[in-house]
């Protein structure tokens, strides 16, 4: 079940609610009997498993590249020296 945060308009009073997707919002503080609003907050997002860009997904010639830049400054050097 998700977590909701909601705010009062009344009191500012901030608290956060256990709720199924299907249950109606909050609508009145208990406290001070004002409005709540529902907040939008950051959500914990976790890609775990293969499929995924970072384990599957990466450039394969990224570490060639890599090596690619030094066999052209090896190639360069050598052209120096000559």
């Amino acid at each position: 079940m998700p977590i909701y945060e909601y705010e009062c308009e009344g009191c500012g009073r901030h608290l956060e609610v256990w709720q199924k997707i299907t249950d109606e919002p909050l609508t009145t503080c208990e406290v001070c009997g004002g409005k709540l609003h529902k907040l939008i907050s950051q959500s914990s997002f976790i890609l775990k498993g293969s499929g995924w860009y970072v384990t599957d997904y990466v450039r394969k010639g990224q570490n060639n590249q890599k090596d690619g830049k030094k066999a052209e400054n090896r190639s360069s050097e050598n052209k120096d020296k000559k």
